[in-house]
């Protein structure tokens, strides 16, 4: 397939009842792993990319190498491969848009979006999360790809005490909404776990909503249930895969 094959092949996934489950990686070599594991798709994830390299997550990746990265990962593999872009390393639209271009001429078919203002506290007002979306949109539609825009709110993951969640939800839904007139193709809401409360978000969405799986959170039958089109793992394979490793290089040199 093509990057446009790849890209529609990758929204037609997002079934709502009937997830997608990407168990995110960080490099070309978890890419293949993961693709022979069964994956129908490849998606990073930010944290874990930071941390394989010698970085703290929060866009301290620099942009070229990450870019590189991303290219290193779409070689090793047919599938479609969408990469975390945190906040697309600007707060101005224009200049997000363009750092996005570099991850379409790297090959991915799709990122991660979120509205957090990186490296700070809080998140974008919607209107100028919309507006950055936007532009993304736009300079897409402009190259011809039929990019997948995940636009993630991080209400629920910078609210640290799950008792707030509930009075997040509304908030969150009209993020939604305002990210889809924008332009955005689907919802993440990270660190939400309550399932009555997933089900909410998921019943108001024009978008397929996305769920993160960390402990907690419910089964993928009963995120199924409540109407959830995408599952991903974010950095916990990554943490997995690194306490094996040191698990077993301790068992070499404690023998």
């Amino acid at each position: 397939m093509n990057q446009k094959e790849k890209a529609l092949a990758f929204a037609a996934l997002h079934k709502k009842g009937d997830p997608v489950v990407l168990y995110n990686i960080w490099d070309a070599g978890s890419a293949k792993a993961v693709a022979e594991a069964g994956a129908r798709a490849l998606a990073t994830g930010s944290w874990s990319i930071a941390a394989a390299h010698g970085f703290g997550d929060g866009e301290k990746v620099p942009l070229a190498l990450l870019t590189d990265i991303a290219r290193l990962i779409v070689g090793s593999t047919e599938l479609p491969v969408t990469v975390d872009f945190e906040g697309a390393y600007s707060d101005d639209p224009a200049t997000g848009a363009a750092n996005v271009s570099r991850l379409i001429d790297a090959g991915a078919i799709g990122i991660n979006f979120e509205d957090q203002v990186v490296g700070k506290s809080g998140v974008h007002a919607i209107e100028k999360q919309a507006a950055r979306i936007r532009a993304i949109r736009e300079m897409a539609d402009r190259r011809g790809v039929p990019f997948f825009i995940n636009a993630r709110t991080d209400l629920f993951l910078q609210a640290s005490d799950a008792a707030e969640h509930a009075g997040l939800v509304d908030e969150a839904i009209a993020r939604g909404r305002a990210f889809a007139e924008a332009g955005a193709n689907g919802f993440f809401v990270p660190w939400l776990v309550d399932a009555d409360l997933i089900a909410k978000v998921c019943a108001a969405s024009s978008l397929p909503v996305n769920v993160m799986m960390r402990p907690g959170a419910p089964d993928l039958k009963t995120l199924a249930g409540a109407g959830v089109a995408r599952v991903s793992y974010g950095p916990f394979p990554y943490r997995a895969m690194m306490e094996k490793l040191k698990q077993d290089a301790q068992a070499v040199y404690q023998a």
